[in-house]
């Protein structure tokens, strides 16, 4: 066998290692590979209890209810589902009812989501500032009002 034959098979047998251990890591993470889980896909899917995933919708007007020491219950909604969230801690700024949330936690056995983490979104009119500012002098900004803005 030649100097050159070995190169290549050297090289071949890497790029085979290396596609087989991504195929392997797509496999394994292929159910885990989601931003969020919405209520209606909850329900539909049957998460067993215990299992962490994220769960995101909009917190249901006149759902909040605050509990003894920091625990708070509200439910969580999409088109056609909801599911009772329970979060002990303290909420972000963002948060209140009508508001998208993004919650990191369980499922408990009676259907209740126990979240550790709570992530209010902000709405989807706020453009950074320098992002404005650059749509704006290339002539690309589309808007008769100017965009919510914010800085860093």
């Amino acid at each position: 066998m030649t100097r050159k034959q070995r190169r290549l098979i050297l090289i071949g047998t890497g790029l085979t290692m290396i596609v087989v251990a991504f195929g392997l890591v797509s496999f394994a993470m292929r159910d885990t590979i989601v931003f969020f889980h919405t209520p209606t896909e909850v329900q539909a899917a049957g998460i067993a209890p215990g299992m962490r995933f994220r769960l995101g919708g909009l917190v249901e007007e006149a759902s909040i209810r605050r509990g003894d020491s920091q625990v708070i219950a509200f439910r969580v909604k999409d088109a056609s589902g909801a599911v009772d969230v329970q979060y002990h801690g303290l909420l972000p700024d963002l948060f209140r009812e009508g508001q998208g949330v993004v919650a990191e936690g369980v499922l408990d056995p009676s259907g209740v989501f126990k979240a550790d983490t709570v992530l209010a979104k902000h709405d989807e009119n706020y453009m950074p500032r320098e992002v404005a500012d650059a749509l704006k002098s290339q002539g690309h900004w589309q808007g008769a009002d100017p965009p919510v803005t914010g800085s860093r």
